[in-house]
């Protein structure tokens, strides 16, 4: 379940016994997964808010390293 922490002004992973404190804009890319997009769909989306940033290389292996922690299916 993803939340936001208005106190640290941080985005929370709350997992089953534990908080993964998520940094910078990964708040934002796992937001994007709600199960109707693909992961290209998600590195489109992001591409587009965030111009010449490097979504297509980084957010794939973010999302692979949520889903091989058990985190993301």
């Amino acid at each position: 379940m993803l939340r936001h922490d208005s106190v640290r002004g941080t985005d929370l992973l709350v997992l089953p016994e534990r908080v993964v404190v998520l940094e910078g804009r990964a708040g934002q890319v796992v937001g994007l997964c709600d199960g109707t997009r693909t992961v290209r769909g998600i590195v489109g989306e992001l591409a587009g808010r965030f111009p010449g940033a490097p979504v297509a290389t980084e957010v794939p292996a973010f999302l692979d390293r949520l889903h091989e922690e058990g985190w993301l299916k």
